[in-house]
């Protein structure tokens, strides 16, 4: 039988030389392992800085003909990033596509990638297992914070995310966390209603500034985190815990 992506659709893989990602954090995670596979990325996989491939440009709206110009033998996406029209032209012109889920929590994302990485390449990568390490607490609650990832109009981390688990893990309740909608797009009443202990501001997708965010929730103490350590799920969680534990420290002084 032939292995199926998280979607549960098979895909045919064999040692796959020529890859395209469109998830900036798995477009890192394959160039840290199998550096000479990766021949294309979207404008927006930042990392490694010196990535030098075809780009093909963003998540939503990738340029399906360069991607097939660079005649891939697998193409990765994800569920919630990519659209499934263009996962679907790229199957209908014979190109095999992994499509991850969005993964819910640290220990989903990362059986995700050790699944990938073992399926096609055989491998488990030192970061995987340095990152299942590193996660595999969960600290008691003390705080609870607002978590914007966006404004004009507001959007914020809501239920059932990536970036809510991390920050549960590091003694964190998002104020979200059961709302219906996984990001909610309230009114800036609404969240200044909700008086967290703590507003996280990350430098993506938006960049939040320490003048351009704090203003609009007066009176509540607010931290700048890395946007990459927040909601990437990648070689980056080796270094992304200390980080914003360094950082959410020091929110709270």
């Amino acid at each position: 039988m032939l292995p199926v992506d998280d979607l549960g659709e098979p895909v045919v893989l064999d040692q796959p030389a020529r890859v395209v990602s469109l998830v900036p954090s798995i477009t890192e995670a394959v160039a840290v392992s199998v550096p000479d596979a990766l021949v294309g990325a979207t404008d927006y996989c930042t990392h490694p800085s010196d990535l030098d491939v075809q780009r093909i440009g963003g998540s939503k709206y990738p340029d399906v003909d360069k991607i097939l110009a660079v005649n891939p033998d697998l193409v990765i996406a994800n569920s919630e990033e990519n659209r499934a029209e263009d996962v679907d032209r790229l199957r209908a012109n014979g190109i095999q596509v992994w499509v991850t889920e969005a993964p819910k929590t640290v220990p989903l994302a990362l059986k995700s990638l050790r699944r990938l990485f073992a399926t096609a390449w055989d491998l488990e990568p030192d970061w995987l297992t340095q990152a299942e390490d590193l996660w595999r607490e969960t600290k008691p609650a003390r705080l609870t914070a607002l978590i914007p990832v966006w404004r004009r109009p507001w959007v914020v981390v809501g239920r059932d995310t990536f970036a809510t688990d991390v920050v549960r893990r590091l003694g964190i309740e998002n104020v979200y966390a059961d709302d219906a909608e996984r990001y909610p797009r309230p009114s800036l009443e609404e969240l200044n209603a909700k008086r967290p202990d703590l507003v996280i501001l990350p430098d993506e997708p938006y960049l939040f500034t320490h003048e351009d965010g704090p203003e609009s929730f007066p009176g509540l103490p607010y931290v700048l985190v890395n946007g990459r350590h927040l909601t990437w799920y990648g070689p980056s969680l080796v270094e992304a815990r200390h980080s914003l534990e360094r950082a959410l420290d020091y929110g709270q002084g």
